[in-house]
């Protein structure tokens, strides 16, 4: 049997993720803090693909989050893909955004992220095989005025992605960074986003094609995938113009309209 351990499976990407998992056959183990919305992705993708589908209830927040759900999903189980997906985002100036936001979003875009990583390189590398996918952001490509914390998260998710492939270069253990841009998900709703620039500029994506993307840059090896021609543009542009005039641009994708 194989499995997939899926992080915040209960809706956007990671919803999708966990379909494209199951389309291939492999059983489920989603983590998430919503349990209804949990239990409904399970029960319908299970009925639909004929997979068992486990939910482990997880609040990634919390101190010591990722140890427990690494040992309870692996509890008489060998996890064959980890899709690192939970993330936390907040809109607004550095300087009066909520810190206990900007401290779990840390602790869920990094701290969680890196333990439950660590954990699957160890055990994979064992075992001589095994794929991670770590949900990163085109955001990680450059900084981000209004959203530095989440921009500075990402850019970790990314280099932290890209070095640990490196080091497994030559094995059977594989690791992808999936780098989507703005998104059509539940994520602006927890940032307060609405009424930014960037989400009313109609330039999102579908958690759909952003997820189906993703799984097969996964499954190739792919390093790096970043989804769409103009996240592509987004991504290359801080290769060939000032950092300073990157990071005003940013700034004017998230001003809020007035």
């Amino acid at each position: 049997m194989a499995y997939a351990l899926i992080t915040g499976a209960s809706e956007g990407i990671g919803k999708e993720l966990a379909r494209c998992a199951a389309k291939d056959g492999y059983d489920l183990i989603l983590a998430a803090r919503s349990e209804d919305k949990l239990t409904a992705v399970a029960s319908a993708l299970s009925n639909e693909f004929g997979i068992s589908a486990d939910v482990i209830l997880s609040d990634l927040s919390k101190p010591n989050a990722a140890d427990m759900l690494w040992k309870k999903a692996t509890d008489g189980r060998e996890i064959d893909v980890l899709v690192n997906n939970a993330g936390l985002g907040s809109n607004g100036p550095f300087a009066k955004n909520d810190w206990a936001r900007e401290q779990d979003m840390m602790q869920i875009n990094m701290i969680a992220l890196t333990a439950l990583m660590k954990f699957a390189v160890q055990d994979m590398s064992a075992r001589g095989r095994g794929k991670i996918l770590n949900v990163a952001s085109t955001a990680g490509f450059m900084p981000g005025p209004k959203m530095a914390v989440y921009h500075a998260s990402k850019a970790y998710v990314l280099h932290l992605s890209e070095a640990v492939a490196e080091e497994l270069s030559g094995t059977r253990v594989l690791i992808s960074a999936l780098c989507p841009g703005a998104t059509k998900t539940e994520f602006f709703d927890g940032a307060d986003m609405h009424d930014v620039r960037l989400v009313n500029m109609g330039m999102m994506d579908s958690a759909q094609d952003v997820a189906v993307a993703g799984w097969r840059a996964m499954k190739a090896g792919k390093r790096i995938e970043v989804t769409g021609f103009i996240n592509k543009v987004f991504a290359f542009l801080p290769r060939v113009l000032p950092r300073r005039v990157i990071a005003w641009t940013v700034k004017q994708f998230f001003a809020r309209k007035h």
